[in-house]
């Protein structure tokens, strides 16, 4: 991709029309309310340009977004977990680095929403029980490890890491808080990869910084929610999330 585009940034008003909601349903999920909606960003963005420039897009406002979620969440997160999540996280950075000139990127996004719609019929028919063991650790490690890779290629890694992190019952703020700086570190690692591969050029950045507002708007509205919703409903959210990201990546890769 070019460092210079003919225009300073993205005029199509019919791209305005999907990433406006898309920016604001990625703030609202970087907060904790409605996790799982943020995945549905990339492929709301890629109705009007490809899947790679809207991930680029998003870069910078998944920064912006990332530090006002690990500021409102900063004394709330597991740093025990964290130090399993995000060496995992990393490994899967590496592996999309490396395949992402290979893969089709609806590929890719096709194979996590078929599976996080398994993971939901798992808990649908098969729910747990107050006494259930969370994740084994391998099973956690791999989970993570898909959740660095499709971050890296759709910026879809929450239905992943959502399907170890769920069945641990941790409180919404806990939750919250440890995706937050999961993701902020996740996020940080794409960058030099992405200049390497030529995706961060003036004209994504200027339209990043057009719907730069968008981004602490959505986290505000999602912090707000998230303390103060009850256990039962956050996780309702999450499961609704995550369903439509499913059917929406799944629809995706139809050809």
């Amino acid at each position: 991709m070019p460092l210079l585009a003919t225009s300073p940034l993205i005029t199509d008003p019919n791209f305005y029309a999907v990433a406006i909601p898309a920016v604001l349903l990625m703030g609202i999920s970087k907060s904790g309310f409605g996790a799982g909606f943020g995945s549905l960003a990339v492929p709301l963005m890629a109705l009007a340009v490809t899947v790679p420039q809207a991930a680029a897009i998003l870069m910078p406002l998944l920064f912006v977004m990332d530090l006002l979620g690990m500021a409102a969440f900063r004394k709330d997160f597991d740093m025990k977990l964290l130090r399993f999540l995000i060496p995992c996280g990393l490994v899967g950075v590496a592996v999309g680095t490396l395949l992402f000139k290979l893969l089709n990127a609806h590929t890719v996004a096709g194979i996590v929403g078929g599976f996080t719609l398994l993971f939901l019929a798992q808990r649908l028919l098969f729910p747990p029980r107050a006494d259930s063991l969370p994740p084994p650790r391998w099973l956690g490690a791999l989970l993570t490890v898909t959740s660095g890779f499709t971050s890296f290629i759709a910026h879809a890694g929450g239905p992943p890491v959502n399907a170890y992190l769920i069945p641990m019952r941790l409180s919404p703020v806990y939750f919250t808080a440890t995706m937050a700086f999961y993701f902020f570190v996740i996020n940080l690692s794409k960058w030099l990869p992405y200049a390497w591969l030529g995706l961060l050029d003036w004209r994504n950045l200027a339209t990043s910084l057009v719907l730069l507002p968008l981004a602490p708007l959505g986290v505000w509205v999602g912090v707000r929610l998230a303390r103060r919703i009850s256990a039962v409903l956050f996780y309702r959210f999450i499961y609704l999330g995550m369903f439509l990201t499913g059917i929406k990546l799944v629809w995706d890769a139809l050809p």
